[in-house]
């Protein structure tokens, strides 16, 4: 056993620093970011925001909005597969990650559905990104899909995200824990500082000209500004999406004045009872749930959402004097405000 005793941080423990600017308004700066991708050696242009790849915001409803505004989604791995050929052969497919598990079952859809249509963007996800066989199917997909754009995680340490870009993995994705909907910190005891993780995952990414997604952890758009901050490349959301008409969760209606009101929508983590139950036909015997089901304000399209988060980053950005959100990681200073209020981190 050992302890590790530098300080760790999440979102609550920091605020950006301003910054002396020449930036007089939001319309000044550009939040789209370009990326050269490691192993493709392709290239995409967009705001780098991505849904959460749960089944209650990985929708192809999420995709088709959120590629209005040139951001992305990651689909949830349940879609049928005459669904997804359709999905990823019309234009919506540009916007969106096919995303999987390590199964076999997995790994032949995704071999079935690519067969038919193209896909650009492949999302490998687990909840563990530390087992060994994960490493491995990495280097498979790599190796069967040469011109795919892969995203593997989630992992909280500098040294796997190294291993999993070095077996083929373009961005790599961080967080456990962190999500609102998670419960893996307090069921299991295992997690990261989400901040802390972004920070390091992001220095050992950027050595190998790899990038890094923030998975979990955002609350308000304050907190996407400050993973940009951090190093994110790209950001992962789930809650913030989550109660908008872009979702598959189900609506709850209240009567007010002889109408019936949407007033909220079913939310839940991908490793909850009310998903394992759904998609698996309950909780194995060996494991525990480590997430819950809650119920999220009903918020209409997602668009209002989006111009909130992408108007909070071109704030932020104002503050710090970033005319190109690539400049953000530079030009951020943090400054914590838990425990000690003078520390200062960042340049």
């Amino acid at each position: 056993m050992r302890i590790e005793t530098d300080v760790k941080l999440d979102f609550k423990d920091v605020l950006i620093r301003p910054k002396r600017s020449t930036l007089n308004t939001r319309s000044a700066v550009d939040v789209d970011r370009a990326f050269r991708f490691l192993h493709t050696g392709s290239e995409w242009k967009g705001f780098p925001l991505i849904a959460a790849n749960m089944d209650v915001t990985g929708t192809m409803a999420m995709a088709h909005t959120l590629g209005k505004h040139g951001a992305l989604t990651a689909l949830h791995k349940h879609y049928p597969e005459p669904k997804l050929i359709e999905f990823f052969a019309s234009s919506d497919g540009r916007h969106a990650f096919y995303s999987l598990g390590t199964t076999a079952g997995d790994v032949r859809k995704l071999a079935s559905v690519a067969k038919a249509a193209p896909i650009r963007f492949i999302c490998l996800d687990v909840a563990n990104g530390y087992a060994e066989k994960f490493l491995e199917t990495v280097k498979r997909v790599r190796d069967d899909y040469p011109n795919a754009v892969v995203m593997a995680g989630n992992v909280v340490t500098g040294d796997m995200t190294e291993a999993l870009i070095l077996a083929g993995a373009d961005i790599v994705k961080i967080g456990i824990g962190p999500g609102s909907v998670c419960t893996t910190r307090r069921v299991t005891g295992v997690g990261y500082p989400q901040l802390s993780a972004i920070i390091e995952c992001a220095d050992a990414a950027h050595g190998l000209k790899g990038q890094v997604c923030a998975d979990g952890g955002c609350t308000a758009p304050g907190d996407v500004a400050k993973a940009y901050g951090a190093g994110a490349d790209f950001v992962m959301l789930g809650g913030m999406l989550a109660g908008h008409d872009e979702c598959d969760g189900q609506i709850r209606f209240e009567e007010r004045g002889g109408e019936k009101v949407a007033v909220g929508m079913t939310f839940y983590g991908m490793s909850s009872e009310t998903a394992m139950r759904k998609h698996s036909g309950g909780v194995a015997h060996y494991r525990a749930a480590e997430g819950k089901t809650v119920e999220t304000p009903y918020r209409g399209s997602v668009e209002g959402t989006m111009a909130e988060i992408m108007g909070g980053v071109r704030s932020m950005m104002t503050y710090i004097g970033a005319a190109h959100l690539k400049e953000v990681s530079k030009r951020t200073t943090f400054v914590r405000v838990t425990a000690q209020t003078n520390d200062v981190f960042g340049g």
